[in-house]
């Protein structure tokens, strides 16, 4: 029989903490050679979908095909190949059936414009996020945040 262990003083992480750092884990999988960005999406504690930023898959890894530069850029600066870890997650629950609505996304980036409104569209309840979108791209204020926001998303800085 194994010896009794005393948890009486073990710390239990918070499921907060837990999918913050899978979100985290999730982002070191990213091809992208700019940011690397990680998401997961819950409901009632239990995970629902996964996603980090990347090409849509049988496309490019950018680290591999432009190692140093990563893809091209858009009209607005940003990655004209990438999906966000934010739509990655919601698109790969969508297609696999997943009632997503009511459900919390955590995510190392706070999300851009065009992922608040698939957010807010797709019925998510609460976005927990680590960085700030706005300081990474040198904006003034984090207008997804504000967006969502706005609709009566709640949205937390971890």
């Amino acid at each position: 029989m194994p010896p009794k262990v005393d948890t009486s003083m073990r710390v239990k992480p918070s499921f907060t903490d837990i999918y913050m750092n899978l979100a985290s884990d999730l982002a070191a999988r990213s091809h992208c050679v700019r940011a690397q960005v990680g998401a997961v999406l819950t409901k009632d504690t239990r995970i629902i979908s996964i996603g980090y930023n990347g090409p849509p898959a049988g496309t490019h890894n950018c680290d591999e095909e432009w190692p140093d530069t990563g893809c091209a850029r858009d009209s607005r600066g940003s990655c004209s190949l990438a999906l966000h870890a934010e739509e990655n997650a919601i698109l790969y629950a969508t297609r696999n059936g997943s009632n997503i609505a009511g459900s919390t996304l955590y995510c190392t980036l706070s999300p851009c414009i065009a992922c608040a409104r698939l957010i807010l569209s797709s019925g998510i309840k609460l976005v927990i996020f680590k960085d700030s979108y706005a300081a990474y791209k040198g904006l003034a204020s984090d207008e997804g945040v504000d967006f969502l926001k706005r609709f009566g998303v709640e949205v937390n800085k971890y």
